[in-house]
């Protein structure tokens, strides 16, 4: 339901902004100045876990895989449109809204899992953007690991200025990332009978069900299913006054909706080049089994503009994805709790594993693409809640899911489900 005046009273302006007042505005200067939520979640659809995972996959088994990419793209941007209307119909997150609507040992278990999605995205952040600073810089993967984790908390700095700042930043890194894979795509071409190939759907064995796993797991990120709803109340002005009518409802859909059909259209486009350039320039033979040996690869066969873009990208990559997965991290534990922890404590229980494994000198890579199937179980617990809570007019009000939205949203969440249960079958029988 929507806010009570009374409530929305003693809301922060930041949050649903001058009371009785909406913006007003015609044409482009009504929907521009609202987009900029979309394009901090998708950082994380880009995120280090992305590279290793595209890259695995189209060098070992060529087109094959693209299909998932870009099932997993137009998955991301049914659940990312659901998370912001949601944030924005009640003005409150989704962690908070699964705190005030389910029972508290439901609650306590939904937070243990998030926390333990929040490891692992952790470390696929952490150890892309050591990678990326032992490519270009040749400091140890600790230090660079470190180095991250501290290039995090000034971007979160940003947040201290406002919502704008920080997505202006955010954005412009992931400007950075489809630059440098659109550089790289021209100078290893395209087989257009093998993208053709590569849409039908297929799989080559259970290797590459597990990474198709670990590709829907770098895709669909739960951690911004989270983190989206939070963004989107204080950046559409005053929903409370605006989203009565039908008008302003429609109006601040289509805003979310552009949001999230750019954002997510430019993070699809950048995945779906990598998982190309691997098939290209690695299947059969090429070393693609590390980040370390792509970036060597790309040098050997396009020269060294093509193993720069890369390294820089996946600096970019590390460094955003890093700040928003710490942003996130502390959405979920005031949404579920309603405690707050300071980011540096959350930072450390959160690097620590990352840490590790760059200290035992584990393969990053591999460390990566596990993460990557640990995000894809984890997909569930927010989505389920996600499309319960955004079919209930009682809380909705007119924001309310269509029918069909709602059974495209099941239809997604029991794929997701269906895919992750046959690969821990699949472990469990050997």
């Amino acid at each position: 339901m929507y806010l009570s005046k009374t409530e929305a009273a003693v809301l922060p302006t930041t949050l649903v902004g001058t009371p009785g007042r909406a913006p007003q505005a015609t044409g482009r200067r009504r929907v521009w100045p609202l987009l900029g939520p979309a394009f901090v979640a998708a950082v994380a659809y880009v995120d280090p876990g992305n590279f290793a995972t595209n890259f695995s996959g189209g060098a070992a088994f060529g087109y094959t895989l693209l299909w998932v990419i870009v099932a997993a793209n137009l998955m991301a941007m049914l659940i990312q449109s659901l998370t912001a209307k949601l944030g924005l119909a009640t003005g409150r997150d989704l962690a908070t809204n699964c705190r005030e609507q389910l029972p508290r040992p439901v609650t306590r278990g939904l937070w243990l899992q998030a926390e333990a999605v929040a490891i692992a995205t952790d470390l696929a952040e952490i150890v892309g953007g050591a990678v990326a600073l032992n490519l270009l810089f040749g400091v140890p993967l600790p230090a660079g690991g470190l180095i991250t984790a501290v290039v995090a908390f000034v971007l979160l700095a940003a947040q201290s200025r406002g919502h704008r700042p920080f997505e202006r930043v955010i954005t412009g890194l992931l400007l950075v990332i489809g630059l440098g894979f659109g550089y790289t795509l021209v100078g290893s071409g395209v087989d257009v009978g093998g993208l053709a190939g590569g849409l039908v759907p297929s799989f080559a064995g259970p290797d590459s069900l597990v990474l198709a796993a670990g590709i829907l797991g770098a895709t669909v990120m739960p951690h911004v299913i989270y983190v989206h709803s939070a963004l989107t109340p204080g950046r559409y002005g005053d929903v409370v006054t605006a989203g009565r009518s039908a008008e302003g409802r429609r109006r601040l859909l289509r805003a979310q909706r552009l949001d999230v059909l750019l954002a997510m259209g430019l993070a699809g486009l950048v995945n779906a080049a990598m998982l190309v350039i691997a098939a290209q320039l690695f299947t059969g033979g090429g070393d693609a089994g590390s980040l370390e040996g792509v970036h060597a690869g790309l040098g050997d066969q396009l020269g060294a503009g093509a193993s720069l873009a890369f390294a820089l990208a996946l600096l970019a990559s590390g460094f955003a994805s890093s700040s928003v997965g710490t942003h996130a991290g502390q959405v979920v534990m005031a949404g579920f709790l309603r405690r707050h922890i300071p980011v540096l404590a959350r930072r450390l229980i959160t690097l620590a594993p990352a840490l590790l494994v760059l200290l035992l000198g584990g393969d990053p890579t591999t460390a990566l693409v596990w993460s990557q199937v640990v995000l894809s179980f984890g997909i569930p617990f927010a989505l389920v809640p996600l499309l319960w809570l955004t079919s209930r007019r009682d809380l909705m009000g007119g924001w309310v899911n269509r029918r069909v939205t709602t059974v495209a949203g099941a239809v997604v969440a029991a794929l997701i489900i269906g895919l992750n249960g046959h690969l821990l079958l699949g472990f469990v029988l050997g």
